[in-house]
């Protein structure tokens, strides 16, 4: 018998897995809006996609059909891309509702925000500036004393 690895290759160690209504309908937004692949979708008797996956970039997320099992679980991503204003635009022609225009942030990334049509939150962002661990709190404290 040969050596299995204990993760499948191409997968991290964390691998995200929404639950949804309409499997169907997110993988055409990720394909749309993130350039996603979809690499696998099982179906059942029905015909209705069980269980499905998308590799964005470097990074795959597993998508389930939500049944009285398994309820609808919408979830937040933090997604580093090379642009952030491009893929929002993007993001916004494949039908995701804005949900913060692009805007550079005191944590050094250029992010904006997109909710997808089935309810997840989408943070786009481009890294731009490395700090210490200092900078980052000294801003944090300057941003939040602020408010």
């Amino acid at each position: 018998m040969a050596n299995v690895n204990y993760k499948p290759a191409g997968y991290h160690t964390v691998t995200p897995y929404l639950t949804v209504m309409e499997p169907e309908r997110l993988i055409e937004f990720l394909t749309q809006a993130f350039d996603g692949q979809a690499t696998e979708a099982l179906k059942d008797a029905d015909g209705r996609i069980q269980h499905a996956e998308v590799r964005i970039g470097d990074s795959m997320l597993m998508i389930g059909g939500a049944r009285e099992a398994a309820a609808v679980k919408p979830a937040v991503f933090y997604l580093y891309v090379p642009d952030t204003d491009a893929l929002y635009q993007r993001a916004l022609a494949a039908g995701g509702i804005s949900l913060m225009e692009p805007a550079d942030q005191f944590y050094g990334d250029r992010n904006a925000g997109v909710q997808d049509p089935l309810g997840n939150t989408w943070w786009i962002a481009t890294h731009k500036e490395e700090m210490s661990s200092e900078e980052l709190q000294r801003r944090s404290d300057a941003r939040y004393s602020q408010s």
